[in-house]
This record gives C-alpha cells, sequence and structure tokens, in this order.
C-alpha cells in the first residue's frame, strides 16, 4: 500500500468520490435517497461543512465541500454520513453470496460493519477558481456522462437544479457538451 498522504488545509474546499462496496441489481443509494439525505443532514448539524456541488448517481456520488475555517475533519464526516446511511437502508440480497443479504469481507465482519460502502473514499483539494469550475461541471454532467439521462437538468438527484436557481448554469446547460459526449469528441 503506498504511503499515501492527504494535503491539510483547514477551512478547504474539497472534491469526494464515495463509492458503494458492489454493483447491486437495486442500487441503494437513488432508491434511499431520503436515507442519504437524513444522514446528511444529522451530520451537518453536529458537524457542519458547506455542500458546494453533489451528484447522487445509483452507486457512487460526487460531492464538492467547504469547511468551516480551522477545519480539517472531512473523514469524520464521511464516516458518519456512511454509517447512518447503512444503518438507515434494508439489507439488500446480491444473488452472489452465502451470506444471506450482503457480501461482506472478514474485515467488515469483524467490525460489524454494513457492505454497502468501499472504506476508502477519493478526495482532491481544490486549487483555484479553475479547478473549482472544471469539478462543478463534472459533477453536474456525470449523470450524461454515464448514460443516466440525455440532458443535465433531467437528473432529479443533483445540485444543478439549485445552481440554476443561484443562476450558476442556465437550465439548457451543457446541450452542446452532450452533443460533443455521444460523438465521442
Amino acid at each position: 500500500m503506498p504511503n499515501y498522504r492527504r494535503p491539510w488545509c483547514p477551512g478547504g474546499t474539497w472534491f469526494f468520490t464515495v463509492t458503494c462496496q458492489h454493483r447491486y441489481n437495486d442500487p441503494p443509494l437513488i432508491h434511499n435517497i431520503d436515507a442519504l439525505r437524513d444522514s446528511i443532514h444529522i451530520v451537518k448539524r453536529r458537524h457542519p461543512f458547506h455542500i458546494d456541488a453533489m451528484v447522487v448517481l445509483p452507486d457512487h456520488l460526487h460531492a464538492i465541500w467547504t469547511l468551516p475555517p480551522g477545519d480539517t475533519d472531512f473523514a469524520t464526516r464521511w464516516s458518519l454520513i456512511k454509517a447512518g446511511f447503512a444503518r438507515r437502508i434494508p439489507r439488500q440480497d446480491t444473488g452472489t453470496s452465502t451470506d444471506a443479504s450482503e457480501r461482506r469481507t472478514p474485515s467488515q465482519r469483524r467490525r460489524r460493519e454494513r457492505g454497502v460502502w468501499q472504506r476508502r473514499f477519493w478526495d482532491h483539494l481544490i486549487r483555484d477558481e479553475e479547478d473549482y469550475r472544471r469539478h462543478m461541471d463534472y459533477i453536474h454532467f456525470n449523470p450524461v456522462k454515464h448514460g443516466l439521462v440525455a440532458r443535465v437538468a433531467d437528473w432529479p438527484f443533483s445540485s444543478f437544479h439549485r445552481a440554476v436557481r443561484e443562476g450558476l448554469y442556465p437550465l439548457d446547460w451543457a446541450a452542446d457538451l452532450d452533443e460533443e459526449f455521444e460523438a465521442g469528441e
């Protein structure tokens, strides 16, 4: 395992990718969106942060958060969100396991963890305005990229709709990108 060190930037803005452990027949995130929202809301009350952007896809999510000044602890927030979500959803039958409900690693069984999430997540410290804009666009375009919808505005589990209300994007944003993406450019 590499000797990975996360940069610590108190009050920083971060991009995250958080992924389910397995591909499910009934993907847990969008089918349990209220449980995810509740988990996030509870954590935000106890450990405040600002969600700049977020998109929830069937088996993963992307987010940009800004932490309060002097705060660097996004890992605890993600841990609490993931645990809270896992407690709120029913166990799933993956159809491929001898375990009657979820595939869990021996480590997860020892720790009494659910087999919902990958243990780790991807994080990236946003460096500047251009980096921020690129990651915002990436988040909002992701449902189109994955073939879930034809237009960005058609995906309901995205902060894109809030960004349109705030005047950050026009409702038809990325219509030309949709065509470029389909053409493989």
